[in-house]
């Protein structure tokens, strides 16, 4: 699954490539990634080597040679403190991708501080305490009321505890490294190898065609990044040495559900159609915003501000996206190239049999 993934991703760079859109970057960086394997790692691995940049990946080896000798494998556990690889060695950027945990972030910086002259931590749009409409990223941040927030670990951290635990490894990033620190804050990332279907479910449910079932009037606003654009935003902005704290989702304008829907519906081709279904509807049946009915944040709800955060700093400092349909279209075929058991069931939205229900309830409504 993962090869599958890295040469979707590496073929997507190669077409980006031949149309101009990768300018040369000013000059090749050193640059170390954490991780690397997961969601944005391989588009910004793929991104880093077509713009003629030096890569060194560091984790616990889960894919031995995945990129055929083109960038530095080094092996260690961050959850085991064991970073000796990283040791006597120096970088010009580091992009920090997988940390939720703060001690990840402290002992990173106990190996790596003035060994990197920038430090990128990919944090989330969900350590803000509120979902205030039209906020900015001087917004208030989730406090941690637990214990400690050092001794947390994978295991004992709770779902609760995301948001918390990623402002304090902000935090720590910034006593670690000073002023060399950039901090993005991603809404809900999307595209092709997204493991959680938060997004994948529209085009595989509109590319089955017939009566689709859509949340509210198509009113609601939606926020939300392709992978790519993110991880290929974040080597430009290690090229630039642009510092501070960014949100990071989108698009650049305000999109709404309908408009998002019926762009998904163009890019991959589908001739479904949309049946809009009120709130109060989907309310009285149990079905959930976000997870049933995937993007969706109701306006009047208390998170309605989780998708309208403001990105001005981010489009200021260079953050650009692809069309809604090119995403979706390439979701989709990124989708079709998973196993068969992956494909069968959806880890976000609907089951055929739940929609068919309600569908079928609402007609007799109405």
């Amino acid at each position: 699954m993962a090869a599958t993934r890295r040469g979707f991703v590496a073929g997507s760079v190669a077409i980006a490539a031949a149309s101009g859109a990768l300018a040369a970057p000013p000059k090749p960086l050193r640059i170390l990634i954490l991780g690397g394997t997961g969601f944005i790692g391989p588009h910004q691995v793929a991104y880093a080597l077509a713009r003629g940049h030096k890569l060194t990946l560091f984790n616990r080896g889960h894919e031995p040679d995945a990129w055929g000798g083109r960038v530095e494998e080094l092996i260690g556990d961050r959850s085991t403190g064991d970073l000796k690889s990283l040791e006597g060695r120096e970088w010009d950027v580091c992009i920090d991708n997988p940390t939720t945990l703060p001690f990840w972030v402290r002992d990173a910086g106990r190996v790596l501080a003035g060994k990197v002259k920038q430090y990128i931590f990919i944090s989330t749009i969900s350590v803000y305490a509120d979902n205030k409409p039209g906020e900015d990223e001087s917004a208030a941040l989730l406090p941690y009321t637990g214990k400690d927030a050092m001794a947390e670990t994978s295991a004992g951290a709770s779902r609760e505890l995301y948001g918390p635990l990623k402002a304090v490894s902000e935090a720590e990033a910034k006593r670690q490294f000073g002023e060399a620190v950039t901090i993005i804050r991603p809404g809900l990332i999307v595209g092709p190898g997204d493991e959680t279907d938060r997004f994948t479910y529209w085009p595989v449910r509109l590319a089955r065609g017939g009566d689709v079932l859509a949340p509210g009037d198509g009113k609601d606003w939606v926020q939300f990044i392709d992978a790519r654009d993110l991880a290929e935003w974040t080597v430009r902005m290690a090229e630039s040495r642009t510092f501070g704290v960014f949100n990071a989702t989108g698009p650049a304008r305000t999109l709404q559900m309908r408009p998002m829907l019926d762009a998904v519906r163009a890019g991959i081709g589908s001739d479904a159609k949309f049946v809009w279904v009120s709130d109060a509807f989907l309310d009285a049946n149990k079905v959930s915003a976000w997870s049933d009915m995937p993007v969706w944040v109701p306006r009047n709800s208390d998170d309605a501000g989780f998708v309208q955060r403001r990105v001005d700093k981010a489009l200021a400092a260079g953050l650009t996206f692809r069309p809604v349909a090119s995403t979706a279209s390439d979701t989709l075929v990124w989708f079709k190239t998973q196993p068969a058991e992956r494909q069968a069931k959806l880890r976000a939205g609907l089951t055929p049999d739940r929609e068919a229900e309600l569908l079928a309830q609402w007609k007799a409504k109405t």
